[in-house]
């Protein structure tokens, strides 16, 4: 595994059996400003030294692949991302006439499709990967659109969900007595803009007149959150709208499964970025605990309106509202879209079911 280094971890290390390479791009380490936090594309919006990193991110990653080629005799790269992975691993491709496949998830695929100059190194990755897999019919049609050529040669593998971690058996009645709240709703991801959580916030106006001891937990960190933490004070809900930050991963699996309902809001930036998937979503589902997302991206991949899950209309504060309080008020739906959740990711999402169409996918470019 091949990645950007971060301040605080090892530039090398085994876990699980798999050799792990982090490379450093700007030194010192502590002003890397463009990986991790609110990801590649926010943090080059806000920083401008995030903008002047991307040129030294893809040299040093260019370099330490190289390197690790050579080291390891890799017969087959896999790079996730179009840009800038896909490019580093089409390069390698042609210099060492390895076999290359590609995962587009999304967010790279739309920032490509902004510019012609753009688009053109978008092709030339796809044209130099055997196989292309995106996580959604969504992702799989702008990757298409960048070069249609690649057409016959990507397949939909969307990412998948450990059904060991998240589970219904992580439930705890405790973290309603920690918010004192009547109902939990949750929402978790990265606070940037595609996520739409202003959104949420304010369609609790609605919730709280209905419920007054709804309670609404903001999990993750981001770019927005100040201005978010700004919106929930102008409009009164401090009591309601709860802002946890990062969730520990230990912590995780018990908010999932003890909220009664988790809602994904996201909307479409006006750069094109959207919700390639959400795998928010699928770790809810697994938890047992109904949901709600936008009816947007890859979410339509997830979300059978009415059957395992409820969608609405992106960028509409009263529809939202109306679908969480449908669900507040009737448990015996809530209790449908929950079985029928977890029985999608048994069937479509488990990662024992990713994991072998991953591997399958690998095997065919080796033989």
């Amino acid at each position: 595994v091949l990645a950007p280094h971060h301040k605080n971890a090892k530039k090398f290390e085994i876990m699980d059996g798999m050799k792990v390479y982090r490379f450093q791009y700007f030194w010192p380490a502590k002003y890397q400003k463009l990986a991790y936090g609110g990801g590649i594309l926010p943090n080059l919006k806000r920083s401008w030294l995030a903008k002047i990193q991307l040129p030294l991110l893809f040299l040093a990653e260019l370099l330490q692949a190289i390197r690790i080629v050579r080291k390891e005799r890799i017969d087959v790269i896999h790079s996730h991302w179009i840009v800038p992975n896909g490019l580093v691993g089409a390069i390698c491709r042609k210099i060492f006439k390895i076999e290359h496949i590609t995962t587009a998830h999304a967010g790279d695929v739309f920032t490509l499709s902004n510019s012609n100059y753009l688009k053109k190194i978008g092709s030339f990755v796809l044209r130099n990967s055997q196989i292309i897999t995106a996580n959604s019919r969504y992702t799989r049609e702008a990757v298409i659109a960048i070069d249609n050529s690649a057409e016959n040669r990507v397949l939909i593998i969307p990412m998948g969900v450990d059904t060991s971690k998240f589970n219904p058996k992580k439930r705890n009645s405790n973290l309603k007595e920690k918010y004192e709240a009547e109902h939990l709703i949750l929402s978790v991801g990265r606070l940037v803009e595609k996520k739409g959580i202003n959104y949420l916030i304010i369609a609790m106006k609605d919730v709280v007149k209905y419920f007054p001891n709804a309670k609404l937990i903001i999990g993750g960190s981001g770019p927005e959150r100040e201005n978010l933490e700004d919106l929930t004070r102008s409009i009164g809900l401090d009591s309601n709208v709860i802002f946890v930050g990062y969730i520990d991963d230990s912590e995780l699996p018990v908010y999932y499964a003890s909220c009664d309902l988790f809602v994904l809001p996201s909307v479409k930036t006006k750069e094109g970025d959207t919700e390639g998937l959400g795998v928010v979503l699928l770790e809810a589902m697994a938890s047992g605990t109904p949901v709600i997302g936008s009816d947007i991206g890859g979410i339509k991949d997830i979300i059978e309106d009415g059957t395992n899950g409820l969608l609405a209309k992106p960028q509409d504060p009263e529809d939202l509202a109306e679908k969480i309080i449908k669900l507040l008020k009737d448990s015996e739906l809530r209790h449908k879209l929950s079985e029928e959740g977890m029985k999608t990711i048994k069937e479509k999402f488990s990662w024992e079911i990713v994991a072998k169409k991953f591997a399958d996918t690998i095997m065919k470019v080796i033989k």
